[in-house]
């Protein structure tokens, strides 16, 4: 329950501001067709974010405990460093016309855009911390959800409601802690 619960929460909290949210954002702005977005996001992210945590598992198996630890403490403290660099989405992909339909536009998009994303990087690392497949992927894709489905659905106003410096900063701090806590236990 804890990779659930860590893995939801981190990259809930990685998503805010990042690419991929700004991708959503653009998405809803341009199609307004909710549904097949979200449903895109999630096909994208399962797709995604198996294939991280199958590596994250296997990275495991390759590694010794002692220095299995030493990378990811070194990996998470990083990403602490990262959340604090903000992302933009490159403008080229915000005009080209949807060829797959909103669905499957959604999917490639979100798919390409978190190839070497920081919650593609975090799945990888928390699941090879955890050692528990399933729940790492489930939790990081409900954290990519609970991040991306309620800026599809209200749009621009949400990300007004929490200042993205705040949410970089607590997201840095939680990156922090783990890669102490993985370090030092």
């Amino acid at each position: 329950m804890e990779a659930f619960l860590v893995s939801t929460g981190v990259v809930a909290l990685a998503e805010m501001g990042d690419k991929t949210q700004l991708l959503a954002l653009i998405l809803a702005l341009r199609f307004r067709k909710p549904w097949p977005i979200v449903a895109g996001i999630l096909v994208a992210t399962i797709a995604n974010h198996a294939m991280a945590g199958a590596l994250g598992v296997w990275v495991t198996t390759l590694l010794g405990p002692d220095v299995l630890r030493w990378v990811l403490g070194g990996s998470f403290i990083a990403m602490a460093v990262w959340m604090l660099i903000p992302d933009k989405l490159d403008d080229e992909a915000a005009g080209k016309a949807p060829r797959f339909g909103v669905f499957g536009t959604t999917v490639v998009a979100f798919f390409l855009a978190e190839m070497g994303d920081k919650t593609q990087i975090a799945t990888v690392m928390l699941a090879a911390q955890y050692g528990a497949y399933a729940s790492v992927v489930i939790g990081t894709t409900l954290g990519m959800l609970l991040a991306n489905a309620p800026v599809v659905w209200l749009g621009e106003r949400m990300t007004r409601l929490v200042p993205i410096r705040i949410v970089h900063l607590s997201s840095a701090l939680i990156f922090s802690g783990l890669g102490l806590w993985a370090l030092l236990g």
